[in-house]
């Protein structure tokens, strides 16, 4: 699961980042990426295309279908961030590992809802 700190991270050539992405393509492993992050970080494909060649390879995780979850999350958490909220939501169903720039605020929405936890890796 990448966030979009990951996705930054992406674009920066961060070899961890690369690393895990390799390891998951190796092992046939699904790499999501949700809909509200991608929105977040993407400008444009003739700057972004080392990106878009990432992108092509994850899974996109729809935002419509939880739209209200993501909503009620933000509201129990007291934050107006739907990209966390979603990304968080969509962590807390799939598990696997969670990269991110902002640990301490997945962390804070990982325990308001409870289910999977992620292992949260710092990016």
């Amino acid at each position: 699961m990448l966030d979009a700190g990951a996705l930054i991270a992406i674009e920066r050539n961060d070899r961890r980042v690369w690393s895990a992405l390799k390891h998951a393509a190796l092992a046939t492993e699904d790499v999501f990426v949700p809909s509200t992050v991608l929105a977040q970080v993407w400008r444009s494909l003739a700057r972004q295309a080392q990106l878009a060649k990432v992108l092509a390879h994850c899974v996109i995780a729809p935002f419509d279908p939880i739209a209200r979850e993501v909503g009620t999350l933000c509201g129990r958490a007291k934050t107006r961030d739907i990209c966390d909220a979603h990304v968080a939501l969509v962590a807390s169903r799939i598990g696997g590992q969670l990269f991110t720039s902002d640990p301490s605020d997945m962390r804070s929405l990982l325990a308001i809802i409870g289910g999977r936890k992620p292992e949260i890796v710092r990016c």
